[in-house]
């Protein structure tokens, strides 16, 4: 369960825990009662379990919009003064009299594995990309040769 916070997985083992301890509770009312009292019990703790996740699936909707979007889109977001590019950012000047020669091709990044289903967000005056930052003069007088 890697990244599930602690709280998160507590909340996972109480889950399961409840969920033995009805099925247990209902298979000892079968066996000291009879089927039909079991029977009823089952119906209305179905009923309870199934509005319970019906409710959880609303809130976890509301909570992660995204959550339905489909595989392979990604959001790029940009606070103020932010810069996001949903894939790399090669060759660029940033900054009073920054400058950036290319010369012939560049080299491009390693090889990375498709990560497009992640969104990119730059907080205020942040900068982010999707893939690989290079050969960039940043800030006043940068310069890339």
């Amino acid at each position: 369960m890697t990244g599930v916070s602690r709280a998160r997985r507590g909340l996972l083992w109480l889950g399961a825990v409840v969920a033995v301890a009805v099925s247990l509770g209902l298979l000892a009312l079968i066996v000291m009662r009879d089927l039909n009292t079991a029977s009823l019990a089952a119906s209305v703790v179905g009923a309870i379990a199934g509005i319970a996740g019906a409710a959880f699936a609303a809130i976890a909707l509301l909570r992660n919009p995204d959550a339905g979007s489909a595989a392979g889109t990604r959001r790029v977001w940009a606070g103020e003064g932010g810069i996001a590019a949903g894939g790399d950012i090669t060759g660029n000047a940033f900054g009073t009299n920054s400058t950036v020669k290319v010369s012939g091709s560049r080299r491009r990044g390693a090889a990375q594995p498709d990560q497009s289903h992640r969104d990119v967000k730059a907080g205020r005056d942040g900068i982010v990309a999707g893939g690989d930052i290079t050969g960039n003069a940043i800030g006043e007088g940068g310069r890339i040769e």
